[in-house]
């Protein structure tokens, strides 16, 4: 269904100017924004996938990546088509990457339904940059809240005030990814955005403005996007805005859609990125997509013990009492939530 816009301007002429992403698409009557979802009709902005969910399924919040926040549940991720970013390796392009306005039609309220009933801790919005269709994803969030359930976007970040506000209606928590290192050439070629500068605005936005919970991933591509000098800018801009508590994920790059000749990124990439972020004093450094890298695991910053064991998207062992403090030198450990007594994962039964 369509459904008039919250976050646009109107101008003169019957044009209108979105401000959900830092696109900030100009569109004249009939136009569509490059996201391909958000369109300018006889002068005011339609969000044409509002209540359009492309897919749904059930993720373990640890896949997002996140993993200081609410560990070990279970989240009801959605989607509709289009995005504001044309990712040349995107792994769900046949989501992002759709311009026809498709999806089976949910209210917020059946969502929620939906989510209850496969036993959902949460809802995500993700596969495809949620803040292009925030105006549904806020409406979701609310009824969410109502029922008990937190609400995470899975961002690029390449958003607004406008947004961010928004954002603080109803979200709980945010995982943006940078992917290369930020690195303005490679966002250029590689994404379709001339600059990531309004990532790190978002960022500082959402410092100043919200209570979310943040983690940063980076997804790491080798040969065009794996710098180790705009790392260590990156994690530096960390540290001095939120400290060195805040988590980051440096990603493995899998080949996918138009970058099929890139090779997986090596392993030992990944570990010299870790290896910048810790000497730039980041205390919560994770590597993703490398199930069974012991840098999977939390590990307490005043004794060195693993306080979170994980392998994939599972927790393994959980050495946490009840205040979130590691049990062997009593350091408070920055994780929102605890792990149900009743957790299990997929090769293991464990109880805590």
């Amino acid at each position: 269904m369509n459904k008039e816009a919250v976050l646009y301007d109107k101008l003169p002429d019957n044009r209108v100017r979105c401000t959900a992403c830092a696109r900030y698409c100009e569109l004249q009557a009939g136009q569509i924004g490059m996201c391909g979802v958000r369109g300018n009709e006889m002068g005011k902005l339609d969000l044409y996938v509002y209540g359009k969910v492309i897919t749904g399924n059930v993720d373990p919040i640890e896949k997002k990546p996140v993993v200081h926040y609410m560990p070990g549940s279970r989240v009801f991720s959605i989607a509709t088509t289009g995005c504001n970013w044309l990712c040349k390796y995107c792994q769900n392009y046949d989501i992002s990457q759709r311009r026809k306005i498709e999806g089976q039609e949910l209210t917020p309220n059946q969502v929620i339904n939906l989510a209850l009933q496969n036993n959902s801790n949460g809802i995500a919005y993700t596969y495809n940059q949620p803040s292009i269709f925030i105006e549904f994803a806020r409406d979701c969030g609310l009824e969410a809240h109502k029922k008990g359930l937190f609400n995470i976007f899975v961002s690029n970040g390449y958003d607004t005030p406008e947004s961010v506000g928004m954002m603080n209606e109803f979200l709980d928590c945010i995982t943006v990814d940078f992917k290369g290192n930020a690195e303005p050439e490679f966002t250029r070629k590689y994404v379709g955005v001339p600059d990531p500068k309004p990532i790190f605005e978002t960022l500082i936005e959402i410092r100043k403005k919200t209570k979310i919970h943040v983690e940063i991933t980076d997804l790491i591509v080798p040969q065009v996007g794996d710098s180790l000098e705009h790392a260590k800018n990156l994690c530096k801009f960390i540290y001095d805005n939120f400290g060195p508590q805040m988590p980051i994920h440096f990603l493995r790059f899998h080949p996918d859609y138009k970058m099929n000749e890139f090779p997986v990124t090596p392993v030992e990439t990944l570990e010299r990125h870790y290896d910048v972020a810790k000497k730039e004093g980041l205390e919560y450094v994770y590597l993703g997509n490398v199930p069974g890298h012991k840098y999977e695991n939390t590990y307490c910053p005043a004794c060195g013990v693993i306080v979170v064991g994980r392998f994939g998207f599972d927790i393994t062992s959980w050495n946490l009492d009840e205040s979130n403090k590691c049990k062997s030198c009593g350091n408070q450990i920055p994780i929102t939530g605890h792990l149900d007594k009743k957790y299990k994962h997929n090769r293991f039964k464990f109880l805590v």
